[in-house]
């Protein structure tokens, strides 16, 4: 019976694991909620007989389809060529959601082409899609170049369908996206729009062969001009960590040709999305077809990055034109403009919005004090960004100065010019299984105000917001704030103890921008903003922008939050600074916006931040399970060397107060109880200094010496050894090898030393039951028998401690045997004896652990 330590260590390592479950689960809920409609379709699938053996082998495997609407297009090729490249198990069917509203907006009736299509050169999609019968690409090295040979060859045959110089726009849904850029570099290829990929870290590292082509693929990443967007679903999409699908930093010549683009940002969109539910999320999916539709006019890498940007914009880059066409204006008629009192802020509710005029606030003199001039737009337009179906308002600022008999008039370039949600207060956002409609949301306008240099005396200076073609909807807020509030007090470490409390500063403010410089920003942390609002019945009944918080974690991610009094727990999270990832940019500290209208009763005292150790815990289960099953091996294989040197050497082995020296090997339960006892607990020191270690991210805990995430690696060390602990003691009490041990004593001895057994070959006896072969002239005498008994009950504790490693080494092999079984039933008897993954690097585990489960021969003996 293994001792008490070993039985505690068993179930720590198990209630660590339920922990952990639970808050993954919680993150899955609460962390970033999606929000998406469901898609609907009438699909048919052509599949293209012509592309056969005479073009590829690979067709003996694969085919590839022409997807068409029923009912809306004609089954002939005549439009922008489109290739759908499905993941890891996918389906080329996933493509009928994007084809599908491709389909329906290029035709606003079955065969009649919409208005706004019509009068432009722009083509309907032929949509095409490769099968690859739901491969294991992820873990399968050459099953992934497989399809990128395929899907190459699908590339050329569909190009001999059009006229010369036509290219295509290929698009790939995880996986898929990886071998979509190993097509490149192509002048064949349009553009590429990758949907929930990993483009930096493999999924499943279990094939040399597919690290080969992740780093050709960074390559290719850094340096071809072809447009790429890469569309990542968040903190929702729990099958990829979503810091390896943001696309790796760029120089300066294609960096116009290279987006990432988190849902949560993504303007009408603003959800987390899952990753099966990337292909056919509505507000996701109907962008992705109108990029595609675009593109499809544009004949050079610049316009085709510029169509990108504005079909799939997230706010965090300006518009190609930031500023209004007109160079300015002079104000020649009291009638068309009005001067506002200091210090308030402009409202204009839609019953107000008629026709055009100008509006003056008063700019209080800044010399030291950066301000920021900011302008709400509800419904309406600001430049060329607002809603997708916005009504006709249109507003626009400008810094307007004394003239020599009246004010003057220039535009002012925004800082930040982008669309935001307008969440409904009370309502839980994004509004489950329904998101957000396409005519919603308020556009945020910012323009940084110029300080007053030295003695300068500007005189009086006014922010100006012309306001054009109101039609009685819509709204406008507009006013003056301070640029941001530095909060210095709270680190990562004081957060540990107690959360911290901030007031706010000015609680009528159009825009507060707090900074948190002392916290820090990484993908396994979690902060929870929690707002303290007034003790009020009803709270924000009627606002035109309810408190809404912005959280801008790197520079393409941005989730946001409605604050009130039925949201009291804000999840703040970035997929930025994560392990096993490189960062060139790392970012430290805290920072967030709050936009709100100002209106009565929607204000918020205050808030506390901390850490929230749930989501931070669900954090930690979805980034190290792989490391944990190798560290799991690590620790068996720590067990067994000690083991095999005591059997070997001969040894003192301490078991409680007393000391035996022993020669023979130990039975599982001693080893588990020695490495309890006192192996363990040197292996936590030593797991603690190296994880204190300046390592490169790409090993041991991936946190790269980070003092903060130190425990991590003892954290990992007890519940590995603490799954080994269990594992053992399920194996001691497993039947087959309960039992065995049991009838030890009562046996006739099967091998004596130097006796050969062979695997898998077994000798019935007269009762029909199995026996290991054994030789007939063993004396049967007492003493030889007890010896001969010691000698098997030795060999059956190695074989104890070999299973153990099997057994733990199992989850490394399954991948390589689902791959084998999976492939034998697409691929015949070739791919599965090719590559990492051929089955015969499986079947020696295989026959191991058969033969150790059964046999009480020594397994391995070492030559003396």
């Amino acid at each position: 019976m293994p001792i008490f330590n070993t039985f505690v260590l068993a179930s720590a390592s198990l209630a660590a694991l339920l922990v952990f479950y639970l808050a993954t689960v919680d993150i899955t809920e609460n962390l970033s909620p999606q929000g998406c409609r469901m898609s609907w379709m009438s699909p048919s699938y052509i599949v293209q007989a012509d592309f056969n053996v005479s073009w590829t082998p690979l067709a003996n495997r694969y085919s590839l389809s022409l997807y068409r609407e029923v009912g809306w297009e004609h089954n002939e090729i005549q439009g922008t060529p489109v290739l759908f490249i499905p993941g890891n198990a996918g389906s080329s069917h996933q493509v009928r959601s994007i084809a599908s509203s491709a389909a329906r907006q290029f035709y606003s009736a079955p065969y009649a082409v919409a208005s706004e299509f019509a009068s432009r050169t722009l083509k309907a999609l032929d949509v095409f899609a490769v099968e690859f019968n739901e491969d294991l690409s992820a873990f399968h090295g050459p099953t992934l170049e497989s399809q990128i040979a395929y899907t190459s060859y699908a590339i050329t045959y569909i190009l001999s369908l059009y006229p010369p110089g036509t290219t295509i726009i290929v698009m790939g849904h995880s996986m898929g996206g990886v071998v979509a850029t190993s097509l490149l570099p192509s002048s064949d290829i349009s553009a590429i729009i990758t949907m929930s990929t990993p483009h930096t870290l493999p999924p499943a590292r279990f094939d040399s062969r597919i690290d080969h082509i992740y780093a050709k693929n960074q390559l290719i990443l850094t340096s071809d001009p072809t447009p790429i967007v890469s569309l990542c679903g968040g903190a929702t999409d729990m099958m990829i960590p979503s810091e390896s699908c943001v696309l790796p930093t760029v120089n300066s010549t294609v960096a116009l040709s290279r987006r990432t683009v988190f849902t949560s940002a993504l303007e009408g969109a603003w959800t987390g999305v899952g990753h099966r539910e990337m292909v056919w999320c509505h507000q996701v999916r109907w962008r992705v077809a109108r990029a595609a539709l675009e593109i499809g006019a544009a004949s050079t890498s610049p316009e085709k990055a510029l169509i990108l940007d504005q079909w799939l914009r997230d706010g965090h880059t300006l518009p190609p034109t930031p500023v209004p066409a007109s160079a300015g204006f002079t104000l020649t008629d009291p009638e068309k403009y009005r001067l506002m009192d200091e210090a308030t802020h402009l409202v204009i509710m839609s019953k107000y919005l008629r026709g055009s005029a100008t509006f003056l606030l008063p700019l209080p003199p800044a010399r030291k004090t950066p301000l920021k001039a900011v302008i709400l737009v509800g419904l309406g337009s600001i430049l060329s960004v607002g809603p997708q179906k916005p009504v006709p308002l249109k507003v626009s600022g400008y810094m307007c100065t004394p003239g020599e008999e009246d004010p003057v008039c220039v535009p002012m370039a925004p800082s930040l010019l982008k669309l935001m949600p307008n969440p409904s207060p009370g309502r839980p956002f994004p509004v489950p299984e329904e998101g957000t409609d396409e005519s919603e949301g308020v556009v945020v306008y910012e323009a940084d105000i110029p300080l007053i240099v030295g003695d300068e005396d500007p005189g009086k200076r006014w922010f100006g917001v012309h306001v054009e073609d109101g039609n009685a909807r819509g709204w406008v807020v507009a006013g003056i704030a301070m640029r941001d509030y530095v909060v210095e007090a709270p680190t990562a470490l004081s957060l540990l103890f107690k959360d911290s409390e901030v007031l706010w500063p000015d609680t009528s403010a159009l825009r507060s921008h707090f900074i948190f410089p002392n916290l820090m920003s990484n993908a396994l942390l979690v902060y929870k903003y929690s707002p303290i609002t007034p003790e009020e019945e009803t709270w924000c009944s009627d606002p035109l922008l309810a408190p809404l918080l912005s959280h801008t974690s790197q520079p393409v991610e941005t989730h946001y939050f409605p604050v009130g009094p039925t949201n009291d727990r804000i999840l703040l999270h970035t997929h930025s600074n994560a392990p096993y990832v490189a960062s060139t940019a790392p970012r430290r500290g805290l920072e967030f916006v709050v936009y709100s209208s100002g209106a009565v009763g929607c204000t918020t005292l205050g808030f506390t931040i901390g850490i929230d150790w749930s989501a931070t815990l669900g954090r930690l289960a979805s980034r190290f399970p792989t490391t944990l099953v190798a560290w799991s091996v690590g620790v068996v294989a720590m067990i067994l060397f000690t083991a095999w040197g005591t059997a070997d050497q001969g040894a003192l082995l301490r078991i409680g107060l007393t000391t035996f020296w022993v020669v023979d090997m130990p039975s599982v339960g001693e080893s588990l109880k020695y490495y309890g006892r006192y192996t363990f607990k040197r292996l936590l020191s030593v797991s603690l200094v190296v994880a204190l270690l300046p390592l490169p991210v790409s090993i041991y805990v991936g946190t790269g010496g980070n003092f903060f995430f130190a425990a991590i690696a003892p954290l990992l060390l007890l519940i590995a050894s603490g799954l080994v602990a269990y594992l053992g003691c399920w194996l001691i009490y497993l039947f087959n090898c309960a039992s065995s041990a049991r009838q030890l004593p009562h046996l006739i001895p099967a091998a004596a030393p130097g006796a050969a057994v062979i695997p898998l070959i077994r000798v019935a006896n007269a009762d029909g039951d199995a026996q290991e072969d054994k030789p007939l002239d063993v004396p049967n005498h007492e003493a030889q028998r007890e010896s001969l008994q010691k000698y098997r009950l030795d060999n059956h504790n190695h074989n104890m401690h070999l299973l153990l490693l099997m057994t733990c080494l199992l989850p490394l092999v399954a991948p390589v045997l689902a791959v084998w079984v999976r492939t034998l039933f697409t691929a015949g008897l070739t791919t599965p004896f090719d590559g990492d993954h051929t089955f015969l690097n499986a079947a020696p585990f295989l026959v191991l652990v058969d033969f150790a489960s059964w046999s009480t021969g020594v397994l391995f003996e070492r030559q003396r």
